[in-house]
């Protein structure tokens, strides 16, 4: 059921454990390189799955070659499926503005390249609203010392599951995961 949702870009409900209904919504982040953005959000309390894939381009079936090459015009990105009564989507921009590094317009550490670049892909106007509120309110706090954010605020349009070697590659690849994430500067 959740990767019909990721296919459809809408809330769904889930039937919980005794039959409680669960809901469930989906936000879509580009942050740089997808490992490492699906490993922070699947540590969030309230995430129930992150899925690697591609968002923003115009190649309909893009593989990674073709993405990480950049001729498709698609962002490495996740969706995330959350509970709102866990977690809000406001916590979720919170969140994400802290794992990357917004003012950076031309990747995100040392993935380069249109296809690392940061941005909130919203799946409706309340996310919208709420995603340019949290932009705006990043920028006003003076926090990167004037220099503008450069993560791009765009409505969803589609989302294509990464290659399934890519999913969970941080549990599936702790090794190479770590040395590739330590290397990155993600975390210094």
């Amino acid at each position: 059921m959740l990767l019909h949702a990721a296919e459809q870009g809408q809330s769904s409900s889930a039937s919980g454990e005794g039959g409680v209904q669960a809901r469930e919504e989906v936000a879509t982040f580009a942050g740089g390189c997808f490992w490492c953005v699906e490993a922070d959000f699947e540590k969030l309390p309230g995430v129930l799955q992150v899925v690697s894939g591609y968002s923003g381009g115009n190649e309909p079936n893009p593989t990674y070659k073709q993405v990480s090459a950049g001729i498709t015009g698609h962002l490495e990105s996740v969706q995330v499926f959350f509970d709102p009564t866990v977690v809000s989507y406001t916590q979720l921009l919170d969140y994400f503005w802290r794992h990357i590094d917004p003012t950076d317009a031309g990747g995100q550490f040392v993935d380069r390249g249109r296809q690392y670049r940061s941005a909130v892909f919203y799946h409706n106007d309340a996310q919208k609203a709420q995603a340019e509120a949290s932009k705006a309110a990043l920028e006003a706090s003076g926090v990167f010392g004037g220099k503008p954010v450069a993560t791009e605020i765009r409505p969803f349009q589609s989302f294509h599951p990464a290659e399934e070697y890519h999913q969970d590659y941080w549990k599936h690849n702790p090794v190479r995961y770590n040395y590739y994430r330590y290397g990155s500067g993600r975390d210094q």
